[in-house]
């Protein structure tokens, strides 16, 4: 691969926004030329031309240069499901949007509970995939010798569904349960929902509207307390069994009381055996965009489990994630076909293809002055590859992966109108955008007023200008354990 000088751009990372260029050579950053350390302007430019007499360049005057996006949280949809998505089509759209590592989700047919089938979605990404990769294992309740035996430096994780959705991986055995607390030696991220609460509150749904139960209430079925009782009984084994927990989706303020009041060690190592549980969080860009009343608009395009909850449960997560009580955004990208989001309740499958839109989504919340770019980079990029140990990615730093979003902040995406996944729809192209000002105030949007301009894959530019190049390099996440 060849050098490439990538100059003149804002860089976001690790708490600052700064004026420089980047030298990527091969796959790697070899430089970070900040325009701060000359005396001068004309003296930044002097050094610039030296180095771009050795180099191809491209010029990000007005461009905003953020660490790639590690999108933590997917369902890809293969093997089983190939028809809403796969993982050539899926990470084709996560790099139009500006996310360059994804780990996906387990629950597949047949689920990736052994090994074996992990070995062959790595192989299947291997050949496909336009993004950096990885993929959990799926607990059970029969395979904690495969969760004991992970390769922890190869497999982001262990993927617990405490709470029945999309798939057959619900570990409702307490025993199973106990011993993937005691014993897996990697992270677990946790599906948190209560059965017992959501099966109750489904038959009051039921007698109440028969079927025709609308989608409005879903949060009411799909309740906070499902979700608050699941998450306090995963932090309690967390603790009891000095386990790495990561919560994922974060639907209420009340969990996020629960995450605010836990202490948070600066280090695990699960071969110590004196080691200290560390409980994390995750929450998602449909938690923080949508709200209980945007089912009047959106309907069943928007169910999804965790439920949207109300409104001032997605302003208290906005502030968590400021607080630092949740630590990373996940998109939960779960494509479905829209012939099956339009069926009636009961019939609709939960999920929303929200992956290509979550940093813009972002952004956009940045643009109205609730987050700061920096908070974006941490929450998107930096926390996920200190939350799982991603190796040498997630930060713009010299001798890391060169991984990239390049953002144009002051031009409109069409991308809503566009959907890149292979379902090709989103709620934002069959419905428009809603804006919920924390003024308590509503706005419509014609479209994002961000575009992701390149995405650039371990050095290797994948989109140019908002179109695919052709080109890929991707490679699977490797973790520091």
């Amino acid at each position: 691969m060849k050098n490439l000088l990538l100059k003149n751009g804002s860089i976001v990372n690790e708490g600052e926004v700064f004026k420089g260029s980047i030298v990527i050579a091969g796959e790697y950053i070899s430089q970070i030329i900040r325009l701060s350390d000359f005396k001068s302007v004309k003296e930044y430019g002097s050094f610039l031309k030296k180095v771009e007499s050795q180099m191809e360049s491209l010029d990000l005057t007005g461009l905003h240069i953020f660490p790639g996006v590690i999108d933590s949280h997917v369902h890809f949809r293969e093997p089983g499901d190939g028809w809403k998505g796969n993982i050539e089509s899926e990470s084709r759209a996560a790099v139009l949007g500006g996310v360059t590592s994804f780990m996906d989700m387990p629950n597949n047919t047949p689920p990736a509970t052994t090994r074996s089938l992990l070995e062959d979605k790595f192989a299947s990404a291997e050949q496909s995939s336009y993004a950096n990769y990885s993929f959990y294992l799926g607990a059970s309740n029969s395979n904690i010798a495969e969760i004991r035996n992970i390769k922890r430096r190869d497999v982001c994780g262990v993927k617990l569904f405490m709470g029945s959705s999309t798939g057959n991986l619900l570990v409702d055995n307490s025993k199973a349960i106990d011993d993937i607390f005691r014993f897996c030696p990697t992270l677990i991220a946790v599906h948190c929902e209560d059965n017992q609460t959501i099966a109750s509150n489904l038959k009051k749904a039921q007698d109440k509207y028969g079927k025709d139960i609308p989608a409005a209430v879903h949060p009411d079925i799909r309740s906070r307390e499902a979700c608050i009782k699941s998450s306090a009984k995963a932090v309690e084994l967390a603790l009891k069994y000095h386990s790495r927990l990561h919560i994922l989706h974060v639907t209420t303020r009340e969990e996020v009381e629960t995450l605010s009041a836990l202490k948070r060690p600066a280090a695990w190592k699960a071969s110590d055996k004196a080691r200290e549980a560390i409980v994390t969080a995750e929450t998602c860009p449909t938690y923080l965009w949508f709200c209980r009343e945007d089912y009047s608009k959106y309907g069943n395009l928007i169910k999804c489990n965790p439920a949207i909850k109300d409104r001032s449960d997605m302003f208290a997560l906005r502030q968590a994630l400021k607080d630092g009580a949740i630590q990373t955004i996940g998109s939960d990208h779960a494509p479905h076909l829209l012939s099956e989001k339009l069926r009636p309740y009961a019939e609709c499958p939960s999920g929303i293809p929200l992956m290509p839109y979550s940093l813009q989504i972002m952004l956009t919340l940045a643009k109205r002055g609730e987050f700061s770019l920096s908070e974006i980079a941490d929450k998107m990029s930096h926390s996920p590859a200190r939350c799982f140990a991603v190796e040498k990615r997630g930060f713009i730093r010299e001798g890391y992966f060169a991984d990239f979003a390049v953002v144009d902040m002051e031009k409109p995406s069409a991308s809503a109108s566009h959907p890149a996944a292979m379902c090709r729809w989103s709620p934002f192209s069959e419905k428009g955008i809603t804006y919920h000002n924390p003024d308590g105030t509503d706005e419509d949007l014609e479209q994002f007023p961000v575009s992701v301009v390149h995405t650039f894959v371990s050095g290797c530019q994948v989109v140019e200008n908002g179109t695919l190049t052709g080109n890929t390099n991707s490679r699977p996440l490797t973790f520091n354990r």
